[in-house]
């Protein structure tokens, strides 16, 4: 048995027992670099020919910043970095969040080389004070033996291509230690807009069909998969922050894994859209069979579709990420004047963490197409909802749309108002 702890003498050797699943690069719009020295918050490293993503740097920073928060809360820090490419996030969480140990895999082991290189930054120490392992297996294989030797970590991100994270959750689960995190991501974006629904189910035990918010609905699924898994070994899971970005698409997830049972499928749930009306609703399993829509729409089953089983509670924790954004602050990171891309991300992911707001968002050309109106300024309809009391968030999702509570058809009387359009007229 391979001993991984730096607590025991490292067994493992170097070698490539699944061609197939070391060598295999995915075909994605994201670039290998060949041999480039990159600089990353201060930090230079190497790409090799490992797949990187500059665009990826906001997503490391949120790992970091939980990480460290992590460490400060509990006086410790073991990550496992399943697969790491060049190494850029193990070498973060070691330097950044500092971590006492860094598990560094990839199963492809030609990336050893630019691996070790990078890591090199830090000295790896001896036995008990080892920083870093590097190794070189299936990422299932290795979050197992971790399992069957008792070798917990505290913070386990799985950077994976698709939706094979399906393939890792509960092998991670088991991995993790008890309130430890799990950092998780998928790039389906195919399949988070609802074009391929049996592979959904298959994958995350959802049923996805197309809607308006379909990158939402990503994040949701993702989520909704790792509820599932956490349900069947006895435990919950806390959404700590979902972030989504274009390029790849790329959607990143930050839970927190309990032991317990999550109450009454308490945030576990359908999601509907209606064609007819434009209006997003959530349902509960208890409301199965009752599904429906309030407007004329609901006579027509062609009207209403339907999306589900989701997560469909809030997508961030408003104290976690108010946690984040005073760490950032203290680092630099943020809150020097010029609002930086990171800082804008936080703040409108604390403006989404309002309970109040639903599944979803409403995007303003959709809003105006139906009302036949020119749309106004984002800012101007958010405050003008506002004073009727609905509650408002910009999206980090899609640029020009709102995250609220209030209807479709509120939506455009509203804005009818702003430009003195009676909002009776036909």
């Amino acid at each position: 048995m391979l001993t991984l702890s730096p607590k025991a003498p490292f067994l493992y050797k170097p070698q490539n027992p699944n061609p197939k699943t070391q060598h295999y690069k995915p075909q994605t719009n994201g670039i290998y670099c060949k041999s480039e020295l990159q600089s990353e918050r201060g930090l230079e490293f190497e790409t090799g020919e490992t797949f990187f993503r500059h665009e990826s740097a906001k997503g490391r920073d949120l790992g970091v910043l939980a990480a460290s928060l992590y460490n400060q809360s509990k006086g410790k820090l073991r990550v496992l970095d399943a697969l790491c490419g060049c190494g850029i996030r193990s070498l973060r969480y070691l330097m950044e969040a500092k971590a006492d140990f860094v598990l560094a895999n990839d199963a492809n082991d030609e990336h050893r080389r630019v691996i070790l290189d990078n890591l090199k930054r830090v000295d790896r120490g001896f036995g008990d004070e080892r920083k870093w392992v590097v190794t070189h297996l299936d990422a299932n294989r290795l979050l197992s033996e971790c399992y069957l030797q008792k070798d917990f970590f505290d913070l386990i991100d799985i950077d994976s291509f698709g939706s094979d994270i399906s393939l890792f959750l509960r092998s991670a689960m088991n991995t993790l230690s008890f309130d430890g995190l799990l950092y998780v991501t998928s790039t389906d974006g195919h399949s988070s807009g609802g074009h391929h629904p049996d592979h959904t189910l298959a994958a995350y035990g959802a049923y996805v069909r197309p809607m308006p918010f379909s990158n939402e609905v990503g994040l949701r699924m993702l989520i909704g998969g790792a509820v599932r898994e956490a349900s069947v070994l006895g435990y919950y899971i806390t959404p700590l922050f979902s972030y989504y970005s274009y390029h790849g698409p790329v959607f990143r997830v930050m839970l927190r894994v309990n032991r317990g049972k999550l109450l009454e499928n308490r945030h576990y749930g359908f999601i509907t859209y209606c064609n007819k009306c434009g209006d997003s609703q959530e349902f509960s399993w208890a409301e199965l069979g009752q599904i429906s829509c309030s407007c004329n729409g609901s006579h027509d089953p062609s009207s209403l579709i339907i999306s589900g089983p989701l997560w469909i509670g809030p997508l961030h924790s408003a104290a976690y990420i108010s946690e984040m954004i005073n760490l950032a602050e203290e680092w630099g990171w943020i809150g020097n004047g010029a609002e930086t891309d990171l800082e804008k991300l936080l703040k409108q992911m604390l403006d989404e963490s309002d309970p109040r707001l639903k599944s979803g968002y409403i995007k303003m050309d959709e809003m105006a197409s139906r009302a036949k109106i020119n749309s106004p300024p984002l800012r101007t309809m958010m405050s003008a909802m506002q004073k009727e009391g609905y509650a408002t968030s910009r999206s980090h999702i899609a640029l020009n749309a709102i995250k609220t509570d209030c209807p479709m058809s509120e939506c455009i009387r509203i804005a009818k108002e702003l430009q003195g359009v009676n909002s009776f007229a036909v």
